[in-house]
């Protein structure tokens, strides 16, 4: 595969601005991004984001500053859409952030669109799958859950920012959570710097 792709899903957790920020992050790594967006998630974003949505969807400009051919948006419901299947050749999947309900429906195997259909294909092709899960407390269903996803492959990296690196703004946050995910993609980053032992 000479086209460096990924596919990047945004599902109706709170923490649409992680996913904004990991879109503009990883953009310079690929060259096209496969970009599916629940209708639950458009809501979030809406909230969250203090934005309303002409078109029933975020712009690719609004996402990442400007527009771009690499980022293709897929319809959630498009189950003919490329990540859907096995043939297709892609780097991995990150689902930012991750509800527990798509957690429950991948776990369960359970393609109800394109989302979970995307996730599963990553699981039975053995391809990198990240859950950047987003919930508190979690329930004994969501831990069982998010258990099953690990023993089948998939990495749950929970949106949990640390804060040794004192961060200053809620940009150095979410920052913090991106950097994780790059590096789990096996991409450089400069968003946070490597833990350094403190000096006397």
């Amino acid at each position: 595969m000479s086209e460096r792709r990924l596919v990047v899903a945004i599902t109706g957790a709170s923490g649409s601005i992680y996913a904004v920020r990991f879109l503009q992050a990883v953009l310079a790594h690929y060259d096209r991004i496969y970009l599916i967006i629940s209708e639950n998630a458009v809501c979030v974003m809406q909230t969250e984001l203090n934005e309303s949505f002409s078109d029933a969807m975020p712009s690719i400009k609004f996402l990442i500053g400007k527009n771009s051919d690499k980022l293709e948006l897929l319809p959630p419901h498009d189950l003919c859409a490329p990540p859907s299947s096995g043939s297709v050749q892609h780097d991995g999947m990150v689902i930012i952030p991750c509800s527990m309900g798509t957690v429950g429906r991948i776990a369960s195997g359970i393609s109800n669109d394109l989302i979970t259909r995307a996730a599963d294909v990553c699981l039975k092709e053995r391809r990198k799958l990240i859950l950047v899960a987003r919930e508190t407390p979690f329930s004994l269903v969501h831990l069982r859950n998010l258990t099953a996803l690990t023993e089948a492959g998939a990495v749950v990296l929970p949106a949990c920012p640390a804060f040794y690196n004192r961060p200053q703004t809620i940009e150095d946050i979410v920052s913090f959570v991106v950097a994780r995910i790059m590096q789990q993609l096996g991409l450089s980053q400069n968003l946070v710097p490597e833990w350094e032992k403190p000096t006397e």
